[in-house]
């Protein structure tokens, strides 16, 4: 869509908008419109507030404009064949074209125009984030919308090992878990984040959030449950026992965290525990 109307204003995203969340408004409607040459993407029908506009401005009654446009915003332009013959009437009388009818009669539904402008000042935001603002971005984007598919084993050591794992689902095809296809589009954006110059920092006992990402000045740092195998409850666990201070040892770690030998290994596996002696016998007989 954004390649066949190449928009250049922000009225314009607007009207995609529009044509997006429609039914049958762009597909055998707009788009043909717009590639024969009849109208430009700033005439064509895109939200529900164009008809009763345009209608207006045309010289017909605003009461008959705004019936027109609930009709036809609903998709019962031609369910009732007598009265929209009638409104056909008037719109001819008004030199309203014949390509705008028949756009008008093949609608089965209409986005409203404040929808489309709240949705793309929603996009323009987070598109200006993404541009100027690459690292609070990214970890929005993982915090929030990649949680539950980013897995540090794979993703925070480097771009090689992420493209290692793209080509592996790539080549399973059809074959790939479902687990994989959901992780496919995160990697992607790791990627992107890679190649933009951006790195992940290492995991850290103290400074990982349990389940934030965050941006530092010389990256992003990734929380305590982006460790596959770690699960939220052992993250907050680990994230509220800290607050008391530094854990004395593996064991001091385990019982004020509440968590159980696995997760102590899940975190020595990705060096969040080193220099930290297994149990407090050193530091009693120190």
């Amino acid at each position: 869509m954004l390649v066949d109307t190449r928009p250049t204003t922000f009225d314009e995203l607007i009207r995609i908008s529009g044509l997006s969340h429609g039914t049958d408004v762009w597909l055998g409607n707009a788009q043909s419109l717009i590639e024969q040459g009849t109208v430009t993407l700033t005439e064509a029908i895109c939200c529900r507030d164009d008809i009763m506009i345009y209608l207006i401005k045309q010289g017909l009654p605003p009461n008959s404009a705004f019936k027109i446009m609930e009709t036809v915003r609903k998709g019962k332009a031609l369910k009732d064949p007598a009265k929209w013959a009638e409104y056909v009437a008037l719109m001819k009388e008004h030199n309203v074209p014949d390509w705008y009818i028949k756009s008008c009669e093949k609608i089965k539904y209409m986005f409203p125009k404040a929808h489309a402008a709240a949705y793309v000042t929603n996009a323009f935001r987070i598109a200006w984030f993404k541009v100027h603002e690459p690292k609070a971005y990214y970890s929005a984007f993982f915090s929030i919308r990649a949680s539950d598919e980013f897995d540090s084993e794979i993703m925070i050591f480097g771009e090689e090992k992420v493209k290692n794992k793209m080509k592996e689902i790539d080549l399973l095809g059809n074959n790939a878990t479902q687990k994989d296809k959901a992780m496919y589009p995160v990697l992607e954006l790791v990627l992107e984040m890679y190649e933009r110059g951006l790195k992940f920092l290492p995991i850290d006992l103290y400074k990982s959030d349990a389940t934030k990402f965050i941006p530092e000045e010389d990256g992003i740092r990734p929380p305590l449950n982006s460790i596959p195998g770690l699960g939220t409850v052992a993250a907050l666990g680990i994230a509220e026992a800290r607050k008391e201070g530094k854990f004395m040892s593996i064991d001091d770690m385990k019982i004020r965290s509440k968590i159980g030998d696995s997760v102590a290994d899940l975190l020595k596996k990705f060096g969040c525990l080193e220099g930290m002696s297994q149990s407090n016998q050193m530091s009693l007989f120190g």
